[in-house]
C-alpha cells in the first residue's frame, strides 16, 4: 500500500512511518523538517512540506492509497488553526484525487473523549494549557467526520516513550473509563494496523495501555 504520513519528523508520526516501512508499505514521509527515518528503504520518499500549504497537499496527496495525519503543535495561549486548516487542505486534495482512506490522530480530550482524562487533566491541564490546541482539534475532527471519506480518528491516551508492547486497548464506549498511559510505539502499531482493517471505520477509538 502507498501511504502518505503527515507529521513524520518525530513522535507518533515518525514511528508510524518506520513501522509501515517495516511491513513493506511504500511510505511518503512528510514534515516541515525532513524526518530522521534511519535505515535504507527503497520504498521510502522524504518530503519537506506543511499541511497548511494547500498547493503542497494538492501535489503530494495524489498517488497514495491512504493518508495518515499525525501533526502536532506546541501548547500556548494564542489561537491555533494548523490542525483544521491543514486537514481541510488534505480532505480537499483527497476528494479531487478520488482517494478514500484517512486516519487522523487527535488526543484525549477531543470530542466525546473530553472528561475522561482524570481530574487534574480535565479540570486544569487540558483547559488551561492545551485549550487552544483542543479547540482546533475539535474543528479538525468535525471536518473529518463531515467528509465523505473512509476515516478513522485515533485518540491516544497519555503518550510515553516506552517500548512497543502490543498490549493496548481500543474503545469507543467510554462510560466509566479514565485514560491511561500508552507508548507512542503502541499508538503507531494501532494506526498502521488500520491500513488493513476496517473495524474502526467511521469511529473514534480511544487507545490506552
Amino acid at each position: 500500500m502507498k501511504v502518505l504520513v503527515l507529521g513524520a519528523s518525530r513522535g507518533v508520526g515518525l514511528l508510524v512511518a518506520q513501522q509501515a516501512l517495516a511491513l513493506g508499505h511504500d511510505v511518503t514521509a512528510v514534515a516541515r523538517t525532513l524526518p530522521p527515518i534511519g535505515g535504507s528503504f527503497t520504498q521510502l520518499s522524504l518530503k519537506r512540506a506543511s499541511m497548511e500549504d494547500r498547493f503542497a497537499m494538492q501535489c503530494l496527496v495524489p498517488g497514495h492509497d491512504a493518508v495518515i495525519i499525525c501533526i502536532g503543535a506546541l501548547p500556548g495561549f494564542e489561537p491555533v488553526r494548523c490542525f483544521s486548516t491543514g486537514t481541510a487542505h488534505v480532505i480537499e486534495a483527497m476528494q479531487v484525487a478520488e482517494m478514500k482512506r484517512l486516519i487522523v490522530v487527535t488526543g484525549i480530550g477531543a470530542g466525546d473523549s473530553k472528561g475522561h482524562g482524570g481530574w487534574l487533566y480535565d479540570r486544569l491541564f487540558q483547559p488551561l494549557v492545551m485549550g487552544m490546541l483542543y479547540k482546533d482539534k475539535n474543528r479538525q475532527e468535525r471536518q473529518v467526520m463531515n467528509s465523505a471519506l473512509d476515516w478513522t480518528i485515533v485518540r491516544p491516551g497519555f503518550l510515553t516513550h516506552g517500548p512497543l508492547t502490543m498490549a493496548y486497548q481500543a474503545m469507543t464506549d467510554l462510560q466509566g473509563i479514565t485514560a491511561s498511559k500508552i507508548s507512542r510505539a503502541d499508538v503507531a502499531h494501532f494506526i498502521v494496523g488500520q491500513l488493513d482493517d476496517n473495524r474502526w471505520l467511521h469511529k473514534t477509538p480511544l487507545v490506552i495501555g
